[in-house]
């Protein structure tokens, strides 16, 4: 991770965004971190895994009721599979 001022990114953006690429880039105002900036494609990993785990978590407090599923071989049959 690379940390900088808010106003050093500003003056370097063009450089910013080529580090991003490779490492994220912590936003400092006052020393004090403020923001991060990373690549898109780290970004859609992030929310991915984030949107998993969300999915988890609701499986896992409101399980499906599977007492009304067809049996596999019963499905196969019908399909003539």
């Amino acid at each position: 991770m690379a940390n900088m001022s808010i106003s050093q990114a500003r003056e370097q953006l063009p450089a910013v965004i080529e580090l991003c690429q490779t490492e994220a880039v912590i936003l400092e105002r006052y020393g004090k971190p403020q923001a991060v900036i990373i690549s898109y494609e780290r970004y859609d990993e992030l929310m991915c895994a984030l949107e998993d785990l969300e999915d988890l978590e609701y499986l896992e407090k409101n399980p499906p009721d599977l007492s009304d599923t067809i049996p596999w071989e019963d499905v196969k049959r019908e399909l003539g599979i």
